[in-house]
């Protein structure tokens, strides 16, 4: 239960936590299925926290395959799995495990909201994605990340509106939740809302706890103030830069791009494009449906870098 509290608070720091609370279960009861799948699920999602994909996924896949060996009745490895094999591209096989899961369990929120999220990321299937975020939001009211999904998927949709009035309502239930703010940062930009972006992703990132992300919040506002929104990205980019040659922490290539993107130098952003096809990053799954890009989506090599990840037609 404890492990679960901390899991659901949703910062580095907290998740690092959870994982501490189901080790001691694990040390209490090595035969306990649920503090494997417990396990699973914190390692699960710390790389959506500034955790390096290729120290925590495997870790993750481990736990949830000792919970699955436990207890082969539990839905949520299953979703687990899912997850982490869309991230490696695995789009069939990625479904195949989430059906398996909502059949074990159709009442499993998480699971639905996981589904949600991959489904807005990969593109093509965003009515899918919005119901999903909703069935998940309808068995879970209270959850403030599940109504992240929701927001989500309304944002990769490009229906700002509804996510922005989701985000507003969960930091009005819960005003210290990190991920909302950055969100809501996100659909500000979106909107050439400049001021206040930055400012939610200030909040955000102090918030969530993570060092490089407030790094990078702290440059862009400083680069906004003395130069405009052009300012504001050539700052964010020398700071990412600079986290990146340093190798303290997991920098995203695939966020680098996104930047240069926004920046309008493409060729830049190609560069680190392939870097994150090389890397395998993770979040090269959102290629499809990122605002970031849209000004590259014309280039003969956006259209190869598609192909070659192997998104499923739409």
């Amino acid at each position: 239960m404890k492990g679960r509290y901390y899991w659901n608070k949703r910062t580095g720091a907290d998740l690092k936590t959870a994982i501490s609370y189901f080790n001691q279960a694990i040390d209490k009861d090595p035969g306990y299925a649920l503090a494997y799948s417990g396990l699973a699920d914190a390692y699960g999602v710390l790389p959506s926290y500034g955790g390096d994909p290729s120290d925590f996924t495997p870790k993750a896949n481990a736990a949830a395959a000792k919970a699955m060996e436990l207890d082969p009745t539990l839905a949520r490895p299953y979703a687990l799995l899912a997850a982490n094999k869309y991230d490696t591209w695995d789009f069939s096989g990625g479904e195949a495990e989430f059906r398996k899961a909502l059949e074990l369990d159709p009442s499993d929120a998480t699971a639905h909201q996981w589904f949600a999220e991959y489904l807005s990321n990969i593109g093509g299937r965003a009515q899918e994605a919005i119901d999903e975020a909703n069935r998940a939001y309808q068995l879970d009211p209270l959850s403030p990340i599940i109504s992240i999904a929701q927001a989500q998927a309304y944002f990769l949709d490009r229906q700002f509106d509804k996510a922005n009035e989701i985000c507003r309502k969960i930091i009005a239930d819960n005003p210290a939740f990190g991920r909302a703010h950055s969100m809501l940062a996100g659909l500000s930009w979106a909107q050439h809302k400049y001021p206040q972006a930055i400012q939610e992703w200030i909040t955000g990132a102090q918030l969530e706890g993570d060092k490089n992300y407030a790094e990078v919040a702290a440059a862009t506002d400083a680069g906004f103030r003395s130069g405009g929104w052009p300012g504001a990205q050539r700052k964010a980019i020398e700071v990412s830069l600079a986290q990146r040659k340093a190798r303290t922490s997991y920098v995203s290539p695939y966020g680098i791009a996104g930047l240069y993107a926004d920046s309008g130098d493409k060729e830049r952003a190609f560069e680190w494009l392939s870097t994150a096809y090389q890397e395998h990053d993770i979040l090269l799954i959102n290629l499809r449906t990122d605002i970031s890009f849209d000004s590259l989506r014309s280039d003969p090599r956006y259209a190869e870098l598609v192909r070659k990840i192997g998104f499923p037609q739409s």
